[in-house]
């Protein structure tokens, strides 16, 4: 029980969706694509360079093979 007003809600929208006109702006959808594929290239996040950091820590790791405990 309780899932008619569900089954209700759900057949409201789709027939919205379906019925409704929209106007839809190709040219303002066509910038946004173009200025998402620009910056998908560069992406919003440089990677840092970690191999300092894993020289740093491959000396460390030498010093623990040779310690006998």
């Amino acid at each position: 029980m309780g899932r008619g007003r569900a089954k209700a809600k759900q057949t409201k929208v789709a027939r919205d969706l379906k019925y409704r006109t929209v106007d839809t702006d190709f040219a303002s959808l066509e910038r946004e694509l173009r200025s998402e594929s620009s910056t998908a290239s560069g992406g919003y996040y440089d990677e840092p360079d970690y191999s300092q950091l894993a020289e740093a820590y491959d000396d460390d790791d030498s010093d623990d093979e040779d310690d006998p405990r």
